[in-house]
């Protein structure tokens, strides 16, 4: 969950600069000042939209480095990291990916892997995962890491991220026209109106949840595939659904603490998951068995 929260927050806020940085060089009041220019206007959106994935994705491994405090094992320093470090190439051979940088950081059991390219990636297990699970379950949850590499997910996330921007900043805009339009219809003055500026911010606010929703359902889709691939990878089922087990009996009735910082447990939250539920995932994997 950590390397989607670190995307899409990193991107929110890419997105949000170059959303003020074009309102301070004019480019709303040019795009409207003579009628609404929508080739010039599809062609902000892409950039705004593409332009703050992209930057999001490229950036995706240092800063999930420093957020989340991670030591790369450069060289292994004892029997747990050389093991961890063996394992990760065992799988990147296996699934046909370069080697990536291998972690470890302190925190409750969690892992993830980033990067913007399969070749040079990022896999990093956290302290509590170690302690907390048998070495067949971490090397499940590593596999399923892994997976997400050779999968292409951060690429297919960062795609699907940049066409959602694109459809708010583009949408909202036309809308804000139009209302600005009705609003000042018996006006003479030129460019842009409160009417636009007010209903283009409310609309960002408002299709942004929307694009969230099915940015998120998405990635609940990619963490099905990353089961079965940890699952291809190990060559079984049974030590990732074990390890899944394991993950939701770490808090009696709930998901493990390092996934609730969405607070997405229940109701309307679940829309916003990138996650399905664990015993969803267990399911899928026992069904495939069939």
């Amino acid at each position: 969950m950590k390397r989607i929260l670190l995307f899409v927050a990193t991107n929110f806020a890419v997105v949000l600069v170059l959303g003020i940085v074009s309102s301070l060089l004019g480019v709303n009041r040019y795009l409207t000042a003579n009628g609404l220019n929508l080739g010039m206007l599809l062609g902000f959106a892409l950039v705004m939209g593409f332009g703050g994935a992209f930057i999001s994705l490229l950036i995706s491994k240092p800063m999930a480095k420093w957020s989340a405090g991670v030591q790369v094992i450069e060289q292994p320093r004892n029997a747990d990291e050389a093991w961890i470090v063996e394992t990760v190439r065992r799988f990147a051979d296996k699934a046909g990916i370069g080697m990536p940088e291998v972690g470890i950081f302190e925190g409750e059991p969690n892992a993830f892997a980033t990067g913007a390219f399969r070749n040079s990636a990022l896999v990093a297990v956290s302290t509590g995962l170690l302690q907390g699970m048998t070495r067949e379950e971490v090397e499940a949850v590593i596999g399923h890491e892994v997976a997400h590499i050779a999968n292409g997910d951060m690429v297919t996330m960062t795609l699907i991220q940049g066409v959602m921007n694109t459809f708010v900043v583009f949408l909202s805009r036309v809308v804000g026209y139009v209302v600005d339009g009705f609003l000042r219809r018996d006006s003479e003055s030129r460019g842009p109106g409160i009417g636009y500026y007010v209903t283009t911010l409310v609309l960002d606010i408002v299709l942004g949840f929307l694009a969230a929703m099915i940015v998120a359902w998405f990635s609940r889709q990619r963490e099905f595939r990353a089961d079965r691939g940890s699952t291809q990878l190990m060559g079984a089922r049974q030590p990732m659904i074990h390890a899944l087990a394991r993950l939701g009996g770490m808090v009696p009735g709930e998901l493990p603490r390092n996934m609730q910082t969405l607070g997405i447990t229940s109701g309307v939250g679940k829309l916003f998951s990138s996650h399905p539920p664990i015993e969803e995932r267990i399911a899928a994997l026992q069904a495939a068995q069939g």
